[in-house]
Protein backbone atom coordinates (compact mmCIF):
# COMPACT_ATOMS: atom_id res chain seq x y z
CA UNK A 1 0.00 0.00 0.00
CA UNK A 2 3.02 2.31 0.28
CA UNK A 3 2.74 2.74 -3.29
CA UNK A 4 -0.42 5.13 -2.62
CA UNK A 5 1.54 7.63 -1.19
CA UNK A 6 3.27 8.45 -4.46
CA UNK A 7 0.60 9.80 -5.86
CA UNK A 8 -1.08 13.05 -5.53
CA UNK A 9 -1.82 16.57 -7.09
CA UNK A 10 0.66 19.61 -6.87
CA UNK A 11 -0.82 20.83 -3.47
CA UNK A 12 0.21 17.54 -1.67
CA UNK A 13 4.09 17.10 -3.27
CA UNK A 14 4.14 21.51 -2.77
CA UNK A 15 3.60 20.25 1.19
CA UNK A 16 5.81 17.64 1.01
CA UNK A 17 8.66 19.52 0.03
CA UNK A 18 7.58 22.78 2.33
CA UNK A 19 8.11 19.57 4.83
CA UNK A 20 10.80 18.36 3.90
CA UNK A 21 12.73 21.75 4.19
CA UNK A 22 12.05 21.89 7.76
CA UNK A 23 13.10 19.30 8.35
CA UNK A 24 16.49 19.61 6.69
CA UNK A 25 16.61 23.15 8.50
CA UNK A 26 15.44 21.00 11.64
CA UNK A 27 18.55 18.23 11.05
CA UNK A 28 21.20 21.03 10.16
CA UNK A 29 20.50 23.18 13.46
CA UNK A 30 20.80 19.13 14.94
CA UNK A 31 24.63 18.79 13.64
CA UNK A 32 25.08 21.69 15.19
CA UNK A 33 24.00 20.67 18.55
CA UNK A 34 25.25 16.85 17.96
CA UNK A 35 28.73 19.00 17.51
CA UNK A 36 28.52 21.78 19.98
CA UNK A 37 26.59 20.11 22.74
CA UNK A 38 23.34 20.91 24.47
CA UNK A 39 25.48 24.48 25.29
CA UNK A 40 23.58 25.77 22.15
CA UNK A 41 20.06 25.17 23.75
CA UNK A 42 19.04 27.56 26.92
CA UNK A 43 18.69 24.37 29.64
CA UNK A 44 21.66 24.26 32.44
CA UNK A 45 21.89 23.28 35.94
CA UNK A 46 18.64 24.51 37.19
CA UNK A 47 16.97 23.86 34.36
CA UNK A 48 17.66 20.53 32.95
CA UNK A 49 14.33 19.71 31.21
CA UNK A 50 13.59 22.58 28.55
CA UNK A 51 11.53 22.72 25.43
CA UNK A 52 12.38 18.64 23.75
CA UNK A 53 11.08 17.31 27.22
CA UNK A 54 7.93 19.39 27.40
CA UNK A 55 7.24 18.77 23.77
CA UNK A 56 7.66 15.08 24.27
CA UNK A 57 5.06 15.24 27.57
CA UNK A 58 2.46 16.95 25.37
CA UNK A 59 2.82 14.46 22.36
CA UNK A 60 2.48 11.51 24.58
CA UNK A 61 -1.15 12.89 25.44
CA UNK A 62 -1.70 13.27 21.58
CA UNK A 63 -0.64 9.31 21.25
CA UNK A 64 -2.46 7.80 23.95
CA UNK A 65 -5.61 9.62 23.34
CA UNK A 66 -6.17 7.24 19.88
CA UNK A 67 -7.66 5.13 22.64
CA UNK A 68 -11.00 7.19 22.95
CA UNK A 69 -11.75 5.97 19.43
CA UNK A 70 -10.10 2.22 19.13
CA UNK A 71 -11.95 1.86 22.66
CA UNK A 72 -15.52 2.39 21.69
CA UNK A 73 -14.85 0.66 18.35
CA UNK A 74 -13.51 -2.15 19.18
CA UNK A 75 -14.30 -2.88 22.58
CA UNK A 76 -17.92 -1.52 22.45
CA UNK A 77 -18.69 -2.00 18.95
CA UNK A 78 -19.81 1.25 18.29
CA UNK A 79 -19.92 1.47 14.42
CA UNK A 80 -20.16 5.49 13.74
CA UNK A 81 -15.99 5.12 14.78
CA UNK A 82 -15.46 2.69 11.91
CA UNK A 83 -14.27 5.32 9.31
CA UNK A 84 -12.10 7.84 12.04
CA UNK A 85 -10.17 5.12 13.95
CA UNK A 86 -7.74 4.35 11.51
CA UNK A 87 -7.37 8.46 11.79
CA UNK A 88 -6.67 7.72 15.14
CA UNK A 89 -4.60 5.07 15.06
CA UNK A 90 -2.44 6.67 12.51
CA UNK A 91 -2.23 9.97 14.87
CA UNK A 92 -0.78 7.73 17.18
CA UNK A 93 1.98 6.60 15.25
CA UNK A 94 3.10 10.39 14.18
CA UNK A 95 3.03 11.06 17.81
CA UNK A 96 4.85 8.69 19.10
CA UNK A 97 7.52 8.78 16.47
CA UNK A 98 8.15 12.62 17.47
CA UNK A 99 8.36 11.90 21.17
CA UNK A 100 10.94 9.39 20.18
CA UNK A 101 12.58 11.87 18.19
CA UNK A 102 12.43 14.36 21.32
CA UNK A 103 13.76 11.95 23.69
CA UNK A 104 17.19 11.22 21.40
CA UNK A 105 17.49 14.85 20.91
CA UNK A 106 17.40 16.03 24.20
CA UNK A 107 19.84 13.42 24.88
CA UNK A 108 22.75 15.47 23.42
CA UNK A 109 24.62 12.23 22.11
CA UNK A 110 21.89 9.75 20.65
CA UNK A 111 24.39 6.90 21.23
CA UNK A 112 23.38 7.47 24.90
CA UNK A 113 19.92 5.25 24.12
CA UNK A 114 22.16 1.97 24.40
CA UNK A 115 22.59 2.52 27.97
CA UNK A 116 18.94 1.70 28.35
CA UNK A 117 19.13 -1.68 26.50
CA UNK A 118 22.86 -2.51 27.47
CA UNK A 119 22.29 -2.19 31.25
CA UNK A 120 18.03 -2.26 31.82
CA UNK A 121 17.14 -1.27 35.34
CA UNK A 122 13.58 -2.17 36.05
CA UNK A 123 13.80 0.17 38.87
CA UNK A 124 13.57 2.90 36.77
CA UNK A 125 10.42 4.85 35.43
CA UNK A 126 12.63 5.78 32.55
CA UNK A 127 13.31 2.04 31.27
CA UNK A 128 9.28 1.77 31.34
CA UNK A 129 8.73 4.43 29.55
CA UNK A 130 11.02 3.54 26.61
CA UNK A 131 9.34 0.27 27.14
CA UNK A 132 6.00 1.16 27.15
CA UNK A 133 6.37 3.87 24.03
CA UNK A 134 8.13 1.79 21.69
CA UNK A 135 5.62 -0.88 22.59
CA UNK A 136 2.98 1.49 21.33
CA UNK A 137 4.04 2.15 18.68
CA UNK A 138 4.48 -1.06 17.31
CA UNK A 139 1.30 -1.84 18.45
CA UNK A 140 -0.63 0.75 16.91
CA UNK A 141 1.74 -0.23 13.60
CA UNK A 142 0.85 -3.73 13.37
CA UNK A 143 -3.20 -3.01 14.17
CA UNK A 144 -3.52 -0.06 11.61
CA UNK A 145 -1.93 -1.14 8.69
CA UNK A 146 -3.08 -5.29 9.38
CA UNK A 147 -6.51 -3.53 9.45
CA UNK A 148 -6.47 -1.22 6.65
CA UNK A 149 -4.72 -3.95 4.61
CA UNK A 150 -7.50 -6.20 5.19
CA UNK A 151 -10.55 -3.62 4.38
CA UNK A 152 -8.22 -3.00 1.00
CA UNK A 153 -9.09 -6.51 0.47
CA UNK A 154 -12.52 -6.57 1.18
CA UNK A 155 -12.16 -9.36 4.18
CA UNK A 156 -11.84 -9.37 7.97
CA UNK A 157 -8.79 -8.62 9.49
CA UNK A 158 -6.44 -11.94 11.02
CA UNK A 159 -7.64 -12.67 13.91
CA UNK A 160 -3.96 -12.46 15.87
CA UNK A 161 -5.17 -9.15 15.51
CA UNK A 162 -7.78 -8.50 17.71
CA UNK A 163 -5.71 -9.32 20.90
CA UNK A 164 -3.41 -6.78 19.64
CA UNK A 165 -6.13 -4.14 19.99
CA UNK A 166 -7.32 -5.44 23.22
CA UNK A 167 -3.60 -5.18 24.91
CA UNK A 168 -3.15 -1.59 22.99
CA UNK A 169 -5.72 -0.01 25.40
CA UNK A 170 -4.37 -0.23 28.72
CA UNK A 171 -1.45 0.08 26.89
CA UNK A 172 -2.38 3.57 25.86
CA UNK A 173 -3.46 4.56 29.37
CA UNK A 174 0.45 2.83 30.88
CA UNK A 175 2.19 5.12 28.37
CA UNK A 176 1.04 8.74 29.86
CA UNK A 177 0.89 6.91 33.32
CA UNK A 178 4.53 6.14 33.06
CA UNK A 179 5.50 9.73 31.74
CA UNK A 180 3.27 11.22 35.11
CA UNK A 181 5.16 9.15 37.18
CA UNK A 182 8.54 10.25 35.70
CA UNK A 183 6.98 13.93 37.22
CA UNK A 184 5.08 12.97 40.02
CA UNK A 185 8.40 10.60 41.79
CA UNK A 186 10.80 13.40 41.92
CA UNK A 187 10.27 14.36 45.67
CA UNK A 188 12.14 17.09 45.49
CA UNK A 189 10.06 19.07 42.79
CA UNK A 190 7.09 20.41 44.65
CA UNK A 191 4.68 21.52 41.47
CA UNK A 192 5.47 17.91 40.41
CA UNK A 193 4.70 16.17 43.52
CA UNK A 194 1.45 15.63 43.65
CA UNK A 195 -0.75 12.33 43.28
CA UNK A 196 -3.13 13.50 40.31
CA UNK A 197 -0.54 13.69 37.99
CA UNK A 198 -1.21 10.96 36.01
CA UNK A 199 -5.08 11.93 35.97
CA UNK A 200 -4.19 15.24 35.16
CA UNK A 201 -2.21 13.81 32.36
CA UNK A 202 -4.56 11.69 30.72
CA UNK A 203 -7.54 14.10 31.15
CA UNK A 204 -5.36 16.84 29.36
CA UNK A 205 -4.41 13.94 26.58
CA UNK A 206 -7.99 13.40 26.18
CA UNK A 207 -9.21 16.57 25.24
CA UNK A 208 -5.99 18.08 23.28
CA UNK A 209 -5.51 14.35 21.23
CA UNK A 210 -9.27 14.20 19.66
CA UNK A 211 -9.38 18.05 19.51
CA UNK A 212 -6.82 17.38 17.24
CA UNK A 213 -8.06 14.51 15.46
CA UNK A 214 -11.44 16.38 15.17
CA UNK A 215 -9.03 19.08 13.13
CA UNK A 216 -7.63 16.55 10.65
CA UNK A 217 -10.45 14.95 9.90
CA UNK A 218 -12.42 18.09 8.88
CA UNK A 219 -9.16 18.58 6.45
CA UNK A 220 -9.24 15.22 5.41
CA UNK A 221 -13.07 15.68 4.47
CA UNK A 222 -11.87 19.32 2.68
CA UNK A 223 -8.80 17.94 0.71
CA UNK A 224 -9.66 14.05 -0.28
CA UNK A 225 -12.97 11.97 -1.12
CA UNK A 226 -13.62 10.39 2.39
CA UNK A 227 -15.50 11.43 5.04
CA UNK A 228 -14.56 10.07 8.48
CA UNK A 229 -18.44 10.74 9.10
CA UNK A 230 -20.22 14.16 11.09
CA UNK A 231 -21.66 11.14 13.83
CA UNK A 232 -18.34 10.33 15.00
CA UNK A 233 -17.02 14.07 15.26
CA UNK A 234 -19.92 14.74 17.17
CA UNK A 235 -18.79 11.86 19.54
CA UNK A 236 -15.47 12.98 19.99
CA UNK A 237 -16.34 16.70 20.48
CA UNK A 238 -18.40 15.50 23.53
CA UNK A 239 -15.21 13.31 24.77
CA UNK A 240 -13.34 17.09 24.44
CA UNK A 241 -15.61 18.91 26.29
CA UNK A 242 -15.93 16.51 29.71
CA UNK A 243 -11.94 15.95 29.56
CA UNK A 244 -11.42 19.54 28.84
CA UNK A 245 -13.46 20.28 31.83
CA UNK A 246 -11.67 18.38 34.14
CA UNK A 247 -8.52 19.01 33.21
CA UNK A 248 -9.21 22.68 33.92
CA UNK A 249 -10.65 21.15 37.27
CA UNK A 250 -7.50 19.30 38.37
CA UNK A 251 -5.70 22.56 37.31
CA UNK A 252 -8.10 24.10 39.42
CA UNK A 253 -7.32 21.84 42.50
CA UNK A 254 -3.46 22.21 42.22
CA UNK A 255 -4.36 26.03 42.96
CA UNK A 256 -6.91 25.03 46.41
CA UNK A 257 -3.80 22.48 47.68
CA UNK A 258 -1.46 24.97 47.20
CA UNK A 259 -2.71 28.06 48.54
CA UNK A 260 -4.98 26.78 50.90
CA UNK A 261 -2.02 24.94 52.30
CA UNK A 262 0.06 28.03 52.03
CA UNK A 263 2.95 25.65 51.73
CA UNK A 264 5.40 27.59 49.81
CA UNK A 265 7.22 24.92 47.92
CA UNK A 266 3.69 24.36 46.34
CA UNK A 267 2.97 28.05 46.01
CA UNK A 268 6.02 29.48 44.45
CA UNK A 269 5.64 27.81 40.86
CA UNK A 270 2.09 28.53 40.65
CA UNK A 271 3.04 31.90 41.15
CA UNK A 272 6.08 32.50 38.83
CA UNK A 273 3.11 31.19 36.15
CA UNK A 274 0.63 33.46 36.23
CA UNK A 275 2.21 36.79 37.63
CA UNK A 276 5.69 36.42 38.06
CA UNK A 277 8.20 35.77 40.58
CA UNK A 278 10.93 38.10 42.43
CA UNK A 279 10.63 39.75 39.26
CA UNK A 280 10.14 37.21 37.26
CA UNK A 281 7.76 36.33 35.06
CA UNK A 282 8.22 35.09 31.15
CA UNK A 283 5.52 32.72 30.95
CA UNK A 284 3.51 34.61 32.62
CA UNK A 285 1.55 36.08 29.37
CA UNK A 286 2.02 32.18 27.75
CA UNK A 287 -0.12 31.11 30.96
CA UNK A 288 -2.86 33.81 30.90
CA UNK A 289 -3.20 32.55 27.05
CA UNK A 290 -3.79 29.22 28.07
CA UNK A 291 -6.27 30.24 30.67
CA UNK A 292 -7.99 32.80 27.92
CA UNK A 293 -7.86 29.70 25.74
CA UNK A 294 -9.49 27.18 27.59
CA UNK A 295 -12.20 29.82 28.93
CA UNK A 296 -13.16 30.41 25.17
CA UNK A 297 -12.79 26.56 23.98
CA UNK A 298 -15.41 25.77 27.44
CA UNK A 299 -17.72 28.58 26.66
CA UNK A 300 -18.07 27.15 22.63
CA UNK A 301 -18.07 23.58 23.33
CA UNK A 302 -20.86 23.64 26.53
CA UNK A 303 -23.16 25.76 24.26
CA UNK A 304 -25.14 23.26 22.42
CA UNK A 305 -25.33 25.74 18.94
CA UNK A 306 -21.72 27.04 18.55
CA UNK A 307 -20.70 22.92 19.85
CA UNK A 308 -22.90 21.80 16.58
CA UNK A 309 -21.98 24.36 14.05
CA UNK A 310 -18.47 23.48 11.94
CA UNK A 311 -16.64 27.02 12.13
CA UNK A 312 -17.24 27.46 15.78
CA UNK A 313 -16.68 23.66 16.50
CA UNK A 314 -13.04 24.54 14.92
CA UNK A 315 -12.43 27.21 16.94
CA UNK A 316 -13.17 25.56 19.78
CA UNK A 317 -10.86 22.44 19.02
CA UNK A 318 -7.82 25.18 18.22
CA UNK A 319 -8.26 26.67 21.68
CA UNK A 320 -8.63 23.72 23.28
CA UNK A 321 -5.39 22.33 21.59
CA UNK A 322 -3.64 25.46 21.82
CA UNK A 323 -4.25 25.85 25.47
CA UNK A 324 -3.08 22.38 26.91
CA UNK A 325 -0.08 22.51 25.00
CA UNK A 326 0.56 25.92 26.53
CA UNK A 327 -0.01 24.12 30.09
CA UNK A 328 1.64 20.84 29.32
CA UNK A 329 3.79 22.01 26.98
CA UNK A 330 5.41 24.67 27.91
CA UNK A 331 4.29 25.35 31.33
CA UNK A 332 4.09 22.23 33.64
CA UNK A 333 7.86 21.30 32.94
CA UNK A 334 9.92 24.51 33.41
CA UNK A 335 7.67 25.57 36.41
CA UNK A 336 8.87 22.60 38.11
CA UNK A 337 12.25 23.91 37.94
CA UNK A 338 11.81 27.19 39.69
CA UNK A 339 12.73 27.71 42.32
CA UNK A 340 15.67 26.01 42.16
CA UNK A 341 16.59 23.84 45.64
CA UNK A 342 18.34 27.10 46.78
CA UNK A 343 15.41 29.40 46.66
CA UNK A 344 16.48 30.79 43.36
CA UNK A 345 14.56 31.83 39.90
CA UNK A 346 16.61 30.78 37.36
CA UNK A 347 14.77 31.07 34.70
CA UNK A 348 14.69 28.78 30.88
CA UNK A 349 14.17 30.64 27.38
CA UNK A 350 14.94 28.30 24.43
CA UNK A 351 17.17 29.49 22.44
CA UNK A 352 16.65 29.90 18.28
CA UNK A 353 18.35 26.42 17.03
CA UNK A 354 16.67 24.53 19.75
CA UNK A 355 13.57 26.21 18.37
CA UNK A 356 14.48 24.78 14.88
CA UNK A 357 15.42 21.16 15.99
CA UNK A 358 12.00 21.17 17.92
CA UNK A 359 10.25 22.44 14.56
CA UNK A 360 11.99 20.58 12.50
CA UNK A 361 10.79 17.13 14.69
CA UNK A 362 6.91 18.68 14.46
CA UNK A 363 7.68 18.53 10.81
CA UNK A 364 8.92 15.29 10.64
CA UNK A 365 5.52 13.94 12.33
CA UNK A 366 3.56 15.98 9.65
CA UNK A 367 5.37 14.37 7.11
CA UNK A 368 4.62 10.95 8.67
CA UNK A 369 1.11 11.65 9.03
CA UNK A 370 0.45 13.17 5.96
CA UNK A 371 1.97 10.07 4.04
CA UNK A 372 -0.17 7.73 6.24
CA UNK A 373 -3.25 9.89 6.39
CA UNK A 374 -2.40 9.58 2.07
CA UNK A 375 -2.72 5.65 2.04
CA UNK A 376 -5.67 5.49 4.41
CA UNK A 377 -7.58 7.66 2.30
CA UNK A 378 -6.68 6.32 -0.90
CA UNK A 379 -8.01 2.85 0.22
CA UNK A 380 -10.83 4.41 1.88
CA UNK A 381 -12.13 6.13 -1.24
CA UNK A 382 -11.53 2.57 -3.34
CA UNK A 383 -13.37 0.69 -0.72
CA UNK A 384 -16.20 3.37 -1.21
CA UNK A 385 -15.70 5.01 2.46
CA UNK A 386 -16.79 0.96 3.81
CA UNK A 387 -16.34 0.63 7.55
CA UNK A 388 -13.74 -1.79 8.74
Amino acid sequence: MLERALYGDQRYFRWLLGLLVVIGMGFGAYMIQLNKGLTITGMGRDVSWGFYIAQFTFLVGVAASAVMVVLPYYLHNVKVFGRITILGEFLAIAAVTMCLLFIIVDLGKPMRLLNVLLYPTPNSILFWDMVSLNGYLFLNIFIGWNVLEAERKGVHYPSWVKPLIYISIPWAVSIHTVTAFLYAGLPARHYWLTAIMAARFLASAFCSGPALLILLAYLVKKYTKFDPGQEAIDKLTNIVTYALLISVFFVGLEFFTAFYSNIPGHMHSLVYLFVGLEGHGKLVPFMWLFAILAVIALVLLLNPKTRSREKTLKIACLCTFLSMWLEKGMGLVIAGFIPNPLEQVREYSPTIPELTIALGVWATGALILTILYKIATSVKEEVGDASH
